[in-house]
């Protein structure tokens, strides 16, 4: 009986061991990869009048596509091309670029918006997932009139 109780107590290194294994097990089944991430790219100064051209590009890290819509949003109202909403599959692979002409004499706070959205037809044979904890990203930029 007694050599049974010595093969079954623990020593303090092995739980110690245990625990170590346990807590970097647990790390490594961890999801790191970001949903969306942008680069959005605004000249910080212009002057009045002058068109304005903004670049988006949106990756993700994820390996299933989504269907992404991106739009630009400021509090100052903006007439032409920055009204335009881009609809289009966003794959691990296959970065999207968009870009927008603008003119504007006032100084703006411009949000770069992408949504991921449920719609069908967009991405091939509609095989697409929509993130369950998050699905709108935005970056923000002022762009300066002088």
């Amino acid at each position: 009986m007694r050599s049974l109780q010595l093969l079954f107590r623990a020593s303090p290194a092995t739980l110690l061991l245990v625990l170590c294994l346990h807590l970097g097990a647990n790390k490594a089944q961890e999801n790191t990869r970001r949903i969306i991430i942008q680069n959005f790219e605004i000249p910080t100064t212009v002057n009045r009048d002058q068109e304005v051209t903004a670049t988006l590009q949106v990756r993700t890290e994820l390996k299933e596509c989504m269907v992404a819509k991106a739009y630009l949003v400021s509090g100052v109202p903006v007439e032409g091309a920055f009204n335009y909403k881009y609809t289009r599959c966003l794959c691990d692979n296959y970065p999207n670029t968009y870009y927008w002409d603008f003119h504007t004499n006032r100084t703006v706070r411009i949000a770069a918006v992408v949504d991921i959205i449920r719609e069908l037809g967009i991405c091939p044979n509609d095989a697409a997932v929509t993130p369950i904890s998050k699905n709108r990203f935005y970056t923000i930029k002022t762009l300066v009139v002088a």
